[in-house]
């Protein structure tokens, strides 16, 4: 999309507010706390009225006072326009707001709009938009011109001559959008059901109206979509002012033969983007004498005086400490005083601003700058080429900050050519050359130092310029060897638990290709996958998400019932892996897991610092880290016994010395692998008694669920929840369907199953409808199979015919996957679609 100016527009908006704009239709609210589905009515005004005042938004967002726009109203009880001074007729079109800046008091007087008794035609308000749009910018040839025109198309239109009006559009190129409150878009997939006649009529008319625009000028679309489409998160193309200087070569003015100064033009290739900040609100009193002078309001009748509210603005206030702290006094240290010391204290002095000097702290003592600053570097404005060196190497991470574009000067052929000179020795293949420059925006101003780099596009060359860090910016650290191992000995250690092995390496290498993106988006036309991340695709949803919230706010008159809605899906698109790359994942993901014997770490202990008692974290905190060597017996409910480690036997520490709390910090963190760490059994030999165990703290609701069986994530308390809980973190749907498989088929099999069909019956819909859409199709097949073998086992141990003949009654809903459902989804199976149906009812 090409970049366009921004500001330098004016957009006039044309509302209908004829008598059928006052219907009144449901509009669905985003899901209230418990989930449960929300609607409100507004009319049909009210709701097209939302996408005007969101696009009036956009422009009082981004604060360009040449971002401006008008609007006009037809269908209103008045008449006032431009036109109809001058030659009469458009009967019932006023000009309800003229065209200028737009702020909040345009938004209120939108509000303010209602459906009239009249009725009005879009023909004439589209004359009256183009004449008071041209009006106003006859001497501004060069500013964008925008007309956005909302109805419902229920009233009549006057289709005489609508062709020259189109065409006068088309000679000032006005870009023309029609929003219809319920228009058919067959691209969008709505179609209005029980359509008038003339609303039929009106739409096509529109269709007609928008083809004869310049092409790629005109939309005309549906009022939802056109709400759906503003909500879209986008990033808009701009161009970039141009600011002047010179790129300079040597030094012109000690050497002028052997230097080169050529005239460039800067702009910015990218910009750095912040969300909105917040401001601090207080209310204002109507009349702060009142409150001084202590005069009572009637409650009553301030209840109908509007809430002002004024921003609050930081102000910063110098004082002088009277009473200077005595030679050796710390700052820390807390000293009592006596009420005598605290009366013979002095105030503090404020001072004025202007009599204080500006000093920089130097050790103990302070320099005083009188003019407030050190002398600066003398600068001359221009980028100066300090040398040149190969491109490949540069590192990549010293680019910093914003990239701008460094053009020659538009209106001079000679330095255009020699840029283009520059750049293209620059660009010899295979020897390309980047330059290190340091850039001096203005006399006088600090310098940057960076990089330039060749950029040729089709017609034109230039350089790009990006930041590059000082010396005393860039912080190195040295970190341990991850590969080499040295022993206390000084030995070379080459086989280690820290040493990955050659089965270990190529399992990693297998996991990070199979995480590959490069391969798992949509497929294109010819069938080909692409690639699923884009960063032109990819929104910050801070910046985002608050803009909406605003935009929200400003359009409803109650935020609260009239909630925001949910983030667009191009805004959190990103936000899960894709399941192609996820289910690719798990079988090297698994391997992993068993080469580097990966187990999820216990809760740790948190102490008690009072009753010595200990408590166990809540669940989830627990991170999947490598094995520890010597498990500590930690227990959720008791005192953690220390494990004993080579720092405790050099300190000859024993556990009856000093406190439990003592012991147990000092050793929290040894029981991880150590190098050379001896494995002597009979170490903790000869120490002193084990701590008796502190009482045990009352039993936590949020324990781990008894019935989980060692090894698995779905217990048998709750197997529908563990399982939907797993589901949702998406990178273990292999084991949480083959342990849910597993649950289910050990609970109907056990005795009084017949208490918990209902429950088993909805965790097979759930497991069935997880492993249709994760790719599970065989486990779910070998699952079904095995439960119907065993729930219509007839020798011992006994199955469970009841609960088997329910599922009969569930029939095709709870029966095997067949080919054709899998295909669906983009998985296979080996039954078909008969044997899928008969399965329920076949003997097994």
């Amino acid at each position: 999309m090409p970049a366009e100016r921004a500001g330098y527009t004016v957009t006039m908006f044309l509302v209908d507010t004829s008598p059928s704009m006052g219907d009144v239709r449901t509009v669905q609210l985003p899901p209230g706390p418990d989930g449960e589905e929300r609607t409100t009515e507004i009319t049909n005004l009210e709701w097209a009225l939302r996408y005007v005042k969101t696009k009036v938004q956009e422009m009082i967002f981004n604060g360009r006072k040449t971002d401006q726009c008008g609007v006009i109203v037809f269908g209103s009880e008045t008449t006032d326009n431009i036109v109809n001074v001058q030659t009469g007729g458009y009967e019932n079109v006023q000009e309800y707001i003229p065209i200028g800046t737009p702020n909040v008091n345009t938004l209120a007087k939108l509000d303010a709009l209602e459906p009239s008794t009249a009725t009005g035609d879009p023909i004439d308000g589209l004359i009256v938009a183009l004449e008071t749009q041209g009006q106003y910018l006859a001497k501004k040839k060069t500013w964008t011109r925008k007309i956005v025109l909302v109805t419902d198309g229920q009233t009549e239109i006057e289709m005489e001559d609508w062709e020259v009006t189109v065409d006068r559009m088309n000679e000032l190129d006005v870009r023309l959008t029609i929003v219809g409150v319920d228009f058919d878009d067959p691209d969008w997939g709505y179609e209005q059901p029980d359509k008038s006649a003339l609303k039929r009529k009106n739409e096509q008319f529109f269709h007609d109206l928008v083809d004869r625009v310049r092409e790629g000028n005109g939309v005309v679309g549906t009022c939802a979509h056109a709400l759906e489409e503003v909500a879209r998160p986008e990033q808009k193309m701009v161009r970039s002012a141009l600011m002047g200087t010179t790129l300079r070569l040597g030094d012109p003015d000690r050497n002028a033969e052997e230097a080169l100064e050529i005239m460039v033009k800067a702009s910015k290739a990218t910009a750095l983007q912040r969300p909105a900040t917040m401001k601090k609100f207080a209310l204002l009193h109507d009349d702060p004498k009142d409150d001084e002078d202590g005069m009572e309001v009637d409650e009553e009748e301030d209840t109908d005086k509007p809430f002002v509210y004024g921003q609050l603005k930081m102000r910063t206030e110098y004082y002088v400490d009277k009473n200077p702290k005595e030679d050796g006094e710390d700052e820390d240290t807390k000293m009592e005083e006596d009420e005598d010391k605290k009366k013979e204290r002095l105030p503090d002095e404020l001072m004025d601003k202007e009599v204080l000097i500006r000093g920089f702290k130097y050790g103990t003592t302070y320099v005083p700058v009188p003019d407030g600053q050190f002398p600066k570097l003398e600068t001359a404005k221009g980028i100066d080429i300090c040398g040149f060196f190969p491109a490949k190497n540069f590192p990549r991470e010293l680019a910093m900050g914003e990239v701008q574009y460094i053009w020659g000067d538009p209106s001079s052929p000679q330095q255009q050519v020699a840029l283009s000179s520059l750049v293209r020795a620059m660009s010899i293949e295979n020897e390309e050359k980047m330059a290190i420059a340091r850039w001096v925006s203005r006399d006088g101003m600090d310098p940057k130092m960076g990089v330039l780099r060749p950029c040729i596009f089709d017609g034109v060359d230039c350089l790009l310029w990006v930041q590059m860090p000082f010396a005393d910016d860039v912080r190195r650290y040295a970190f341990a060897s991850l590969d080499h191992l040295v022993s206390k000995k000084g030995e070379v250690i080459t086989e280690h638990p820290y040493l990955p092995t050659e089965e270990q390496l190529e399992a990693m290498d297998d996991f990070v290709d199979a995480m590959d993106l490069m391969d798992a988006g949509e497929k294109d036309e010819e069938g080909n996958r692409g690639q699923w991340f884009s960063t032109a695709e990819a929104f910050n949803p801070a910046i985002h998400r608050i803009k909406q919230a605003i935009f929200h706010s400003a359009v409803v008159s109650d935020i609260a019932t009239n909630p925001l809605p949910p983030p667009h899906p191009d805004l959190t698109f990103f936000f899960e892996p894709p399941s192609r790359a996820l289910k690719r994942a798990r079988k090297p993901l698994e391997k992993c897991k068993q080469l580097f014997n990966v187990k999820q770490v216990p809760k740790r202990v948190a102490k008690a610092k009072k009753d010595e008692n200990t408590h166990a974290l809540d669940e989830g905190d627990g991170e999947l880290l490598l094995d520890k060597k010597g498990k500590a017996p930690v227990r959720s409910h008791s005192t953690a016994i220390p494990t004993a480690t080579p720092s405790e036997s050099k300190l000859k520490a024993t556990a009856g010395e000093g406190s439990d709390t003592e012991s147990e910090t000092d050793n929290e963190d040894d029981d991880f692998l150590l190098l050379d760490a001896p494995k002597d059994k009979d170490k903790d030999k000869g120490k002193g008694p084990l701590p008796t165990p502190a009482r045990s703290v009352s039993p936590r609701t949020d324990a781990v669920d008894p019935e989980r069986a060692p090894g698995r994530i779905i217990g048998a308390t709750h197997p529908l929840k563990d399982f939907q809980k797993n589901i949702a973190r998406g990178d273990v749907v292999t084991k949480a369907v083959e342990d849910l498989g597993t649950v289910i088929t050990e609970i109907v099999l056990k005795p009084f199953a017949s208490k918990r069909t209902a429950e088993m019956l909805e965790c097979m819909k759930a497991l069935r409808k997880t492993c249709l859409e994760e790719d599970e199709v065989d486990a779910w097949n070998a699952f079904l199979v095995t439960l119907k073998k065993k729930c219509l086992n007839t020798k011992k141990p006994q199955g469970n015919t009841a609960f088997w003949g329910k599922v009969q009654v569930e029939g095709r809903e709870l029966s095997l996957i067949s080919d054709k459902e899998a295909k669906k989804h983009g998985g296979v199976s080996q039954y078909s679609e008969q044997q899928a149906e008969e399965f329920p009812s076949d003997s097994p």
